[in-house]
């Protein structure tokens, strides 16, 4: 797939928190290089916390948590905003999965 090398935002409130250079793409995951700007710290520790409970296999405390992230962050694909994503972010590294249209509930 040609994604490697693209730039993707993390937007808050039209604010750019990170950029992440994508260099390995495998089908339905992305990751890459995270560049982070100063404000990303306002929103660390939200990623911190996801990774925690999927370690910890707390599902259900996972989701609730990555709530605040679905909710309050965009992520930006080189054509525009997705619609829904799952991303991780520990320290310099970020994978994620993306679609442009909602995903379902299970």
């Amino acid at each position: 797939m040609g994604f490697e090398g693209e730039v993707w935002r993390l937007e808050r409130d039209g604010r750019v928190l990170g950029e992440i250079v994508i260099d390995d793409a495998d089908f339905p995951w992305l990751s890459g290089r995270f560049v982070p700007e100063s404000a990303f710290a306002e929103v660390e520790p939200w990623f911190v916390e996801t990774l925690a409970f999927v370690e910890a296999e707390q599902y259900d405390r996972f989701e609730e948590a990555y709530d605040r992230i679905a909710r309050t962050l965009t992520l930006v694909s080189p054509s525009g905003p997705v619609a829904e994503f799952l991303l991780h972010i520990q320290g310099g590294q970020a994978w994620f999965r993306w679609s442009d249209e909602p995903f379902e509930d299970a």
